[in-house]
């Protein structure tokens, strides 16, 4: 069996350095090459703390590209290098997997344009764990049910975006179901006390060192309260959905957003 070669961009990072240890892992994947501005030239297994894989860390995406030819590119970096990545990697027809968030809805519009222009497929997720694509699904359908709802996106220090990815991920899903929920403002002393307001929808990010990645979604009816919560305690519960995305993402057509469209 051939195996999926993949190539990984941010791959000094916390996620980039997980990924390479999952793939590497994987009796049908194998890492072909690992991309970073920073640690150029440094081993990437080595990097990772797996020891030498004898694939030195490249600076540039293009040039990895064009050398080592991989299947799939998996990217966790920031918004706007991601995109850079996307086009690149979609003109090379080399299929993407892509956790970075922060993309908006002409964003994935000109996803998509590549997508349908080089003729190959991108699955972007805001968030790999299986529980947490559970957790949105499980809200969506609460949503029938309940007219007020609110979420609560808890993560670490160091993340870039609020509200999370997966936060308003959460927020779209529950409006196919409910376009509207009821509003219990109320007077805010404090701008912003109250948080983000998303067709109804309060939410409200946290952020502070000791977390990894978290959510809970609160919804209130008449003498009850139904939470959905789901806690990521390691970047570890990323990686089955990664790899999953690696497996399926070149069977895709054009670009799909979430994880749970690719769930059996």
């Amino acid at each position: 069996m051939e195996k999926i070669s993949v190539a990984i961009t941010g791959a000094s990072g916390k996620m980039g350095r997980e990924v390479l240890k999952a793939v590497s892992r994987e009796k049908e994947m194998c890492v072909t090459a690992a991309v970073d501005p920073s640690h150029s030239g440094q081993d990437a297994g080595s990097l990772a703390g797996i020891g030498s894989l004898g694939i030195k860390i490249s600076p540039f995406l293009e040039n990895a590209i064009l050398s080592k030819k991989p299947d799939v590119l998996v990217d966790f970096t920031r918004y706007e290098a991601a995109l850079t990545h996307l086009e690149i990697a979609l003109k090379h027809k080399v299929a993407c997997v892509i956790g970075t968030t922060g993309f908006s809805e002409e964003d994935y519009k000109k996803i998509q344009e590549w997508c349908e222009k080089f003729e190959t497929s991108a699955l972007i997720a805001p968030n790999f764990a299986v529980g947490a694509v559970l957790l949105m699904k499980f809200a969506k359908e609460a949503s029938k049910y309940y007219a007020a709802g609110e979420i609560i996106d808890l993560h670490h220090e160091k993340k870039l975006d609020a509200p999370s990815g997966t936060a308003l991920r959460t927020a779209a899903l529950m409006r196919e179901t409910r376009s509207e929920f009821a509003r219990h403002t109320g007077e805010e002393k404090i701008s912003g006390a109250r948080g983000g307001d998303v067709g109804g929808i309060r939410i409200h990010s946290v952020r502070l060192p000791g977390f990894v990645a978290h959510q809970e979604v609160i919804f209130g009816g008449e003498g009850e309260i139904l939470t959905l919560r789901h806690d990521s305690l390691s970047r570890e519960s990323f990686m089955p959905g990664v790899l999953l995305g690696i497996r399926k993402v070149r069977d895709l057509k054009g670009l799909v957003v979430g994880l749970e469209n690719i769930l059996e």
